[in-house]
């Protein structure tokens, strides 16, 4: 049996009503409560949560899926601090014990702290910008992937708690040119796959 804990890092503001997010959030949901061997537990950021009982779902899932659309090249305000507030509550409780460095050599052994190790984690997100902005040369993001890019502070936060990355899967262009059936086929594809290696 594999724990799979779902968060959605949507939530409403200003001309982003977070509605692809949330049909992702749903449908992968519905995914996993579909398949024998999971269990399922998820939460929505923009509604209300209880801080105590969220550091409880990371340190009982075996499988963390991030879905986040990208607002100004970063994730939410939302989302934000849901991480901020429930990491910290995590210190020394499940998800990170110090930094990881001793007072000996202080300058070896960043990141090392994590509590959640043998954990992985799957993130997706949506952004307006297309693929080609990622890949053309002398485009926007320089030819850097999101990855690497972007959101390689969200994976090095993740790497920080001593969890790995599974996978990933970005969305493109989803506010001008969003084909919303196309794109949630291949993220079942994506998934079905993925789960190959779990």
């Amino acid at each position: 049996m594999k724990n799979i804990f779902i968060i959605n890092g949507g939530h409403p503001f200003a001309h982003s009503g977070g509605r692809f997010n949330e049909t992702l959030f749903a449908n992968t949901i519905s995914h996993f409560e579909s398949l024998e061997g999971f269990k399922v537990k998820s939460t929505q950021v923009g509604e209300n949560y209880k801080v105590k009982e969220e550091v409880e779902k990371f340190k009982w899932a075996d499988l963390v899926i991030y879905h986040t659309p990208i607002w100004w090249f970063q994730i939410p305000f939302g989302f934000k601090k849901y991480i901020d507030e429930v990491f910290t509550e995590g210190h020394q409780n499940g998800i990170y014990a110090s930094d990881g460095r001793s007072r000996k050599n202080p300058n070896i052994n960043y990141g090392t702290g994590g509590l959640m190790h043998g954990k992985k984690y799957i993130l997706t997100t949506s952004w307006n910008a297309p693929k080609t902005a990622f890949t053309l040369e002398n485009e926007f993001f320089n030819q850097k992937s999101v990855d690497e890019g972007a959101m390689f502070g969200f994976h090095r936060m993740n790497a920080f708690t001593g969890m790995e990355v599974l996978a990933t899967h970005h969305f493109h262009d989803m506010e001008k040119n969003a084909d919303v059936p196309f794109e949630l086929n291949t993220y079942s594809t994506f998934l079905n796959n993925v789960m190959i290696n779990l």
